[in-house]
């Protein structure tokens, strides 16, 4: 927990140079593309950051780190939207602390087939499968059959997703990801947060 101490509240202050005004640089505030293709930019570090602002000490640093960077590693071999992904993953599990139909243990970061008692959601045996899964599932909604995945693929309901269902951004995701008709709102929400503890 440190470490994210020291690099947030942290930074170097200018020394002033003699017979310089000292001129504070001014930054440009960083934005989050909603496109579920952009290219994300925040950081394992940021996104870890920013996870842990939201959800308290309990979590363990090391680990959600590490998650935030298998997320990117994921995201960044299918062109998906690193940030949107992460963020979709907080509002699907309540910042991984689930309490709906899906269980933790399913490492089903994104509701994946979860509808009702009947059908509460795929199953993946690991993390990093399951951070794929999710990945796949946004590349089939953000691309045309004609765009290959990369990896083997692990999402069962893939195929289904790219004959019926597209969306370049997180609006679309309304009405088709999830029947909500506050889903995008809710997720651009999280992604404004995100903006807002980056930028701060």
């Amino acid at each position: 927990m440190m470490i994210f101490v020291l690099f947030f509240s942290c930074s170097t202050i200018p020394q002033k140079e003699p017979g310089k005004q000292n001129i504070p640089s001014q930054k440009e505030p960083l934005t989050i593309s909603r496109n579920l293709t952009a290219q994300g930019q925040l950081t394992a570090i940021q996104l870890a950051g920013f996870f842990l602002s939201q959800n308290g000490p309990q979590t363990n640093t090391l680990e959600i780190l590490n998650f935030a960077a298998d997320y990117i590693s994921e995201a960044r071999i299918e062109n998906i939207n690193s940030d949107v992904a992460f963020a979709q993953m907080c509002l699907e599990t309540g910042f991984l602390k689930f309490g709906g139909l899906v269980q933790p243990e399913w490492h089903n970061y994104c509701g994946l087939g979860a509808m009702d008692k009947d059908h509460p959601g795929e199953q993946f045996t690991t993390r990093g499968l399951g951070i794929r899964a999710h990945i796949q599932h946004l590349q089939a909604y953000a691309t045309s059959e004609e765009t290959p995945l990369q990896n083997p693929l692990i999402d069962p309901r893939y195929n289904w997703v790219h004959k019926t269902k597209y969306t370049p951004d997180i609006y679309g995701l309304t009405g088709t990801w999830a029947t909500d008709p506050q889903y995008a709102q809710k997720l651009d929400a999280i992604l404004t947060r995100m903006e807002e503890f980056v930028n701060k």
